[in-house]
């Protein structure tokens, strides 16, 4: 198989984990690159399994370091993506997924422009508000600050080499394994 670094990018809450955590479920031979924040890990998240966990000053070093492909501030915290692990895996050869935001896939496509870019969109806006409400992470000022990012993020689906709609997490994953040849 041909190295291919992919970026998978879309809205607060559209299920890029949940797709992708099956995605590599499905295709192990897949690595799904773990970002770094300094945002407060969620009840159910281990460190170095769904985040790499910092304090400010540490992703402050990292950044500064250049040992970030990728990193921005949302909602009020950093999230970047390690430089290393992602290296390191494309010089095996192996497909590495980044899920990150659109800030982020933007910042990768021009550092990187041969980065395959791939879109996760919510079937629509209606749904993406139900499935944030339903997540139940983010307060209600939060959730209006998604939402508003959200739109503004759906309207830069043009920027992307492919678009998937995530009506449910089995049918986006079927359509990445056929955008990424991996059947």
């Amino acid at each position: 198989m041909k190295s291919k670094l992919v970026v998978l990018a879309g809205p607060s809450g559209v299920g890029k984990g949940t797709v992708v955590r099956e995605l590599v479920r499905q295709k192990p031979q897949v690595f799904l690159s773990v970002s770094a924040t300094t945002r407060k890990p969620r009840p159910e998240e281990k460190h170095d399994d769904h985040y790499v966990f910092l304090s400010d000053k540490e992703f402050k070093n990292e950044a500064t370091n250049g040992n970030l492909l990728e990193y921005a501030e949302f909602a009020g915290a950093w999230y970047g993506t390690p430089r290393k692990p992602v290296e390191d895996r494309l010089n095996k050869n192996q497909v590495v997924i980044l899920e990150i935001d659109l800030q982020g896939a933007r910042q990768v496509k021009e550092s990187m422009p041969d980065a395959f870019m791939i879109f996760l969109k919510p079937p629509s806006i209606d749904e993406l508000k139900r499935r944030l409400i339903e997540r139940g992470t983010e307060k209600p000022e939060e959730l209006e600050l998604r939402l508003k990012v959200a739109t503004s993020e759906i309207e830069a689906e043009n920027e992307f080499d492919a678009v998937v709609i995530n009506e449910d997490v089995q049918s986006a994953v079927e359509q990445l394994i056929r955008l990424l040849n991996l059947t």
